[in-house]
């Protein structure tokens, strides 16, 4: 229950920062944002709509997913959910550090929040998954 309250909270933290950058992405959209922001790159948009879209729908269902998730396949799609956004999170991160080589305190919030949920969901999950032999 401890580590379902952990994953959840991480979901919010995830959230208000998807939130945030979805808001920034939309007023740099419109043209109100001034000087380079992340917002403003190729790499803000990976899957066809800014990522922080993508973050709106997944941290939420993520929040629901742990506490719901029961069986095997719902256990086993929740981490590959989990595992796909800490890898996009490390693709981004290393974008961020040698490609894009802006400072973004909400996208390295992002990326930690991403990294966690997944080692925390695995430590959850993963022995149930293995014991069924799924």
């Amino acid at each position: 229950m401890v580590i379902r309250t952990v994953i959840t909270i991480l979901c919010g933290v995830g959230l208000y920062v998807s939130l945030f950058m979805l808001n920034k992405s939309r007023r740099a959209a419109r043209g109100e944002l001034r000087g380079p922001s992340v917002v403003k790159t190729p790499r803000a948009h990976l899957f066809g709509v800014p990522n922080a879209l993508v973050g709106v729908l997944y941290y939420p269902a993520v929040a629901v997913a742990v506490w719901v998730a029961r069986g095997g396949i719902a256990q086993i799609a929740l981490l590959a959910a989990m595992l796909a956004a800490a890898a996009t999170s490390a693709y981004l991160a290393y974008s961020l550090l040698y490609v894009t080589r802006r400072e973004c305190p909400y996208c390295w919030t992002s990326h930690v929040v991403n990294w966690c949920v997944l080692v925390l969901g695995w430590w959850l999950f993963l022995p149930d998954v293995l014991n069924r032999g799924i």
